[in-house]
Order: structure tokens, then sequence, then C-alpha cells
């Protein structure tokens, strides 16, 4: 018989709404009746694509025993981190705080009061490795909760009392919160060469995650200051992940990262938000060195991978109603009935034989890297593009790529988990209408703007308020956090500058206006809650990047932008007060606050406003257009309209900006201070060089 969580939306929820454990939803109910019953709670965290949350689901939670001492012992709450990531961000807090590590699943058990005790991640249906069995944890904290619960108590508030004393006004600069200064970029740069994997890409060892966030800063910090080294990071990074197996080399996107520092083998589930930042960084490459690239060369890499997973996401993710699914599971059916992680991606040289025949399956064997012992388990292999630093049959990798892909497309697929994020969907937004521009793709572009459209029909109220998530066109009850509003304001500029649809910088301004009151401190500090959301233990406030841009960082560079199409001083002061957080860590901990880095880039930088004035269907406007938004200068933003009426009233640095010689032209500003206006796109293109 299905469990509360049968009238949940969310996937991760209702995978778990047939299980005996008699869970409830995050909600005050479940916490009262805790307190009726006198038990604690149970709270495990996790997500659909989780690996080893279907594990522990599998092993205990689908267990009638477990359940039977679940369900008598104590109240199971179930959380999809993705849906509340608040609730997540504080108790996974307080379970690094414990441990010193962190994980999914997370398993927390509170008080009555939702004060955490006791804290773990995965546990074993036995002990191994160290680790005791989850029952064993669960009759330990009965017994605790039992016998010991005064002492019980004193432990969760002591926990309670230290998490709300911390402080990120510690962490900033006394009485100087400024966004860093160049020799601060610098610095940052240097503390990233000493991380950074000189043989195989990228920074730190195994697990290694993609770096988008640090790629974005790095050829920021190269157009404004003309750093080899910066470029040559960026530039060995993307190659390394691109040719490597977190690299989906039939299908194109990314899996969430390599469980080895040469990027062989990924954890193979595939998120939007990923896809969506790499999108972006590999476009971004692209333009970067596109000039000096030659047939064959990196430029035509980053152009091909931006692409592929571009089509990526909009074949794979895109929901009916125009917006993009949250991920793609790691496991799927082997064709046995055996429900693995890989097993839709990986090849054996027998299965290459039966697709391709023996003389092709030895070319494919050799091009992508299957070897008999097989770089993953059971003697398959992931694919990868070995360098062999010979020439290939580009005609015949092509047609074997082909044949793989359409037999793969027989194989049992990934499950999908279709709720639609606003926050990813925002990045989404920005990477599909900047690709769709760069490569002449108005289908990427149309994509952008289907999805853009969603969020304000669907996820944004009348009071420029989110919702978090939504599916199947529905709404989802949980409020937007900071991250939401942010990365979907810039979403919709970077729409405004591909499109010249002015409007979407209105609704940008609307999200921002939110940010700065409901999320900001008086201090300018930002919070990742609501001033008015569900209060808990404490109010989460977190400026580094994890696997997305801060929400602090993401509001920091919306802000700016903001600010450099509207002149709007409010918001520009906004954004200067949130990257004195970049000051205080980014030479500390430079891996951890890339976003912040790169919109420090653009604020140093100006950054550069660029008014583009004609008829828009006129080839010479166009082409100014293009020129605007292929400029490297950090941070630039693009206005695309007439002078005058509609368009200069949505986005005031069109204001006054006339036609020259009744011609289509281009003024290049910094603060509303303007160069003369130019006609000529080569002369536009070189003012937006650093």
């Amino acid at each position: 018989m299905p469990n509360r969580l049968a009238h949940e939306t969310s996937p991760y929820l209702l995978q778990h709404a047939d299980n005996p454990v008699d869970w409830w939803p995050w909600s005050p109910e479940a916490f009262e009746e805790a307190r009726r019953r006198g038990v604690p709670v149970l709270l495990s965290v996790g997500y659909s694509s989780c690996h080893w949350c279907h594990v522990m689901a599998h092993e205990s939670f689908e267990d009638t025993a477990v359940a039977a001492l679940l369900n008598e012992h104590f109240v199971a709450v179930k959380v999809d981190r993705e849906e509340r990531p608040d609730v997540d961000a504080v108790y996974m807090e307080a379970v690094q705080a414990a441990t010193g590590q962190g994980g999914w699943p997370m398993t927390v058990f509170l008080t009555p009061d939702a004060e955490p005790f006791y804290f773990g991640t995965y546990f074993p249906p036995e002990p191994r490795h160290g680790m005791p069995s989850f029952g064993q944890v669960l009759e330990g904290v009965r017994g605790a909760w039992t016998d010991r619960r005064d002492e019980v108590g004193e432990v969760a508030g002591r926990i309670v009392a230290d998490l709300a004393g911390r402080s990120l006004a510690e962490s900033l600069p006394a009485g100087d919160q400024r966004p860093p200064r160049p020799e601060e970029l610098h610095a940052a740069l240097m503390g990233l060469t000493r991380e950074c994997d000189a043989v195989h890409g990228g920074f730190g060892g195994a697990p290694k995650f993609p770096p988008s966030m640090v790629l974005e800063f790095l050829l920021r910090h190269h157009a404004r200051t003309g750093s080899a080294g910066a470029l040559e990071m960026a530039e060995s990074t993307a190659a390394a992940m691109a040719r490597g197996g977190i690299y989906d080399q039939l299908g194109g996107g990314f899996a969430r990262y390599s469980v080895d520092r040469e990027w062989v083998v990924p954890h193979f589930e595939k998120m939007l938000y990923d896809n969506a930042l790499l999108c972006r960084a590999y476009a971004h490459l692209w333009r970067a060195t596109a000039d000096g690239a030659a047939a064959g060369g990196l430029g035509d890499l980053a152009r091909r991978i931006a692409l592929e997973t571009a089509d990526f996401m909009v074949r794979e993710l895109r929901t009916e109603q125009g917006g993009f699914a949250s991920a793609l599971d790691a496991d799927s059916d082997d064709g046995t009935g055996r429900h693995t992680e890989g097993a839709y991606y990986v090849w054996t040289p027998e299965q290459l034989r039966a697709v391709l025949g023996e003389k092709d399956a030895e070319f494919a064997a050799t091009y992508f890297g299957v070897t008999e012992e097989g770089t993953f388990e059971e003697g398959a292999s992931v694919l990868q593009l070995p360098d062999t630093h010979g020439p290939v049959d580009v005609e015949r990798a092509a047609s074997v790529k082909e044949r793989l892909l359409a037999a793969r497309a027989e194989r049992p697929r990934p499950g999908r988990d279709d709720k639609v994020v606003a926050s990813w969907n925002g990045l989404a937004i920005a990477a599909l209408a900047e690709t769709g521009v760069y490569f002449d793709r108005p289908d990427l572009v149309q994509a952008a703007t289907d999805a853009a459209d969603l969020l304000v029909r669907v996820h944004m109220d009348w009071q420029a308020r989110l919702h978090r998530t939504s599916r199947d066109g529905t709404a989802g009850a949980n409020a937007g956090v900071l991250d939401d509003y942010a990365n979907v304001a810039e979403g919709f500029l970077a729409l405004a500058s591909a499109t010249g649809e002015g409007v979407w910088v209105e609704f940008a301004g609307f999200l921002l206006d939110t940010v700065l009151v409901q999320f900001t401190a008086p201090d300018g500090t930002l919070y990742d809650t609501a001033a008015d959301a569900e209060r808990l233990i404490r109010r989460p406030q977190d400026p580094t990047d994890n696997a997305t841009p801060s929400g602090w960082t993401a509001a920091a560079g919306a802000l700016l932008s903001y600010a450099a199409l509207t002149g709007s001083a409010l918001h520009r002061d906004a954004a200067e007060r949130a990257l004195g957080i970049v000051t205080a860590l980014g030479s500390r901990a430079p891996r951890f606050i890339g976003w912040g880095l790169a919109v420090a880039e653009a604020a140093l930088d100006g950054p550069r406003e660029v008014a583009v004035v004609g008829p828009p269907d006129d080839p010479a406007t166009r082409a100014l257009h293009r020129a605007a938004l292929l400029g490297t200068a950090p941070g630039t933003v693009v206005a695309l309209g007439a002078p005058e009426g509609d368009a200069a009233a949505e986005v005031p640095l069109l204001m006054a900006r006339p036609l020259v010689d009744g011609k289509p032209a281009a003024y290049v500003c910094r603060h509303f201070t303007c160069e003369r206006p130019t006609t000529d796109p080569e002369e536009l293109a070189e003012r937006l060089r650093s």
C-alpha cells in the first residue's frame, strides 16, 4: 500500500512511495507527529539520480524488518535535496561539521524540534568496512533516545548553538566590502596554477569534477590581461574532459564527475546544470580561440562540444512544456534484469563486433579506447577519444559513431527526473541562447525562449516570487531560493542580449528587486533563503560554488549585468558589496568561488556596455549585433533595438543613441560614458578585445 509520498510530485519522493517505510514529506505535520508520539525523526535526504540513494533504498527502505523498526520507533521524513536545497544545506553543514565529510544519501536523526543529534550518509544493511549496519544505527539511536534523552537533548542543543554562532561576516574584509583588485585576481590565478593537474587537466585529484565556473574565470582573466597561463589551463582542462569518458562520445553531454583523475570513468548520472554550465563554457572557449584556431584545432573541438551538449539537452532533457528536466539516472537495466550503473553507456569488444563487424569493431576499439580488459567493470569500457597522434579517417569514425548510437538507443534507457528546477533552467537558457547565436542555430535560441516563457508562466507569480520546481506544467509548493532568482535573472539577461527582446530585462529586474528586498542583509551579505521563508534551525548562507555557482555570486553577476543595461546605481552597489566575499576568499579558495572571480573580472573591466541601434532585420544591424555578442571583454552586456520607443523604454542603455548618417551603429560604453559610435563590425570587434 503506498505511503504519504504517493501524493508528492517529486520523482525522487515518488520512487519511495511504495516502500514499507511510513514516510512523511518534510512538513510541520511530521514533526508534530514526532512530538505527539515522543519519538525522534529520521531525516533521509537524496535525489533521483543518486546511485547510492538507490542502493540504500533497495537494501534498507524496501526491507520489511527495517521498515517495521523505523515505523515503530521513529517518524521517517524523506526530502528531495533538489526541491529543498535549504533543508539539505542546513543539515549537510551539521553532518560535515560532525563527521568531516558529507554526501548523499544523507541520514540525520533529529529531535521533534528539528534539532540534529546523530549523523551519517550511506549505511549498509550489515556491518561493512568499519561502518555499522543501518539496523544497528537505528537500534543505537532508539536506545539513546529511550535511556539518555536528556543527554541527547544537550547534544542537539550544542549543535544548533554552534551552527547559529557561525557567521560569514568574519570572513569579509573589515569595513571594506569591495570587488577584488587586479593583484587579488592574480593571486587567485596563482592559487589555481598550484592546484592545476598539468598532466591530466583539471584541478586536484580524484574524484575530479568539471570546473565549469573556474573555466569562466580563466577565460575572462585571459581576455582582460592576456595571461597565457590562464588560457592554457582552460584549454588543457577543456580538451581533457572533451576527450575523456566523462563526455558521452556518442550522444553528447557530460556525466556528473570522474571517479579517477584521468577523466576515464565517470559517475554516469547526467545533470542539467553541469551540461548547461559546460555548454556555455565551451562556447566561450570557442569565442576566445576561434580567431586563431586552425581547422581541426581547439576552436573546432570547443565548437563541437558546445553544440553536441546543447543538442543533448534539447533532445534528452526538454519537457513537453518547453522546460528542461533535471537529470538522467546513472543506473539502467543491463539487459538481464539487473539495474546497474553505466549499463547504457559502456561497451565490450564483443558488443562492438556485434554491431559493427570485425574490421570496423577493431577500428572503433582503437578510436574509442575499448580494451579486452575494460576500463570500467566486468570487462566493459567507457568510450573515450585517446590521443593517438595519428590521422583519423573522419568519415569512417562518423559512420561507426552513428551505428553505435543507433544500437545504444535500443538498450533500456536510464530513468529521467522530469521535474523542472528554476535555477537550472536559468543556466540552460543562458547557454542555449548564446550557443544559438554564436553558431547560427535559431532552434537553440527558440528552445531558450520557450524555457523562459515556461518560467514566467508557471514558476513566477504576480509578485515576482518564484516557485523552485514544476512538473507537467504545474508549479510545486516549494519557494524559490537565492540561486533560483539569480540564475533565472542571468538567463533572462543573456536571452535579452541574444534576441534584442528587452522584456527579458524587465523580468530580470523584477527578480533582482526581490533579491534586494528578501535575500539581502543590511550589511550587503546575501542569504540563500528569503526573509519570509520557512524558519529552519539556521538560515543558510553559503557564498562558495558547489556543482553550480552559489546563489550569492550568481546574484552578484546578474545584479552587475542588470546595472550595466539600466544604469541602476542601486543594483551596481549591491553587486559590489556582494563581491566583498570574493576579495576575502578568492586567493584562499579560488577553486570554490570561480564564478565570483569571473564576476569580479567583469566588474573590473566595467563591464562594457554595447548598444546596437538599427532596424533588427537590416543585415548591417545583424552584423554589428553578432560582433558585439562575440566580444571577449569580460561580462560585456549587449542591447539591441531602436534608439527610441519600446526598446529604449525596456533597456535604458539604448536611449538617445541615434543612427549614424542613417546607418545602424554600435556604441561601446562603460558606466554609460560612451566612445564615439561605429558602423563597422570589425572596428566594434576590436574595441571589445581587452
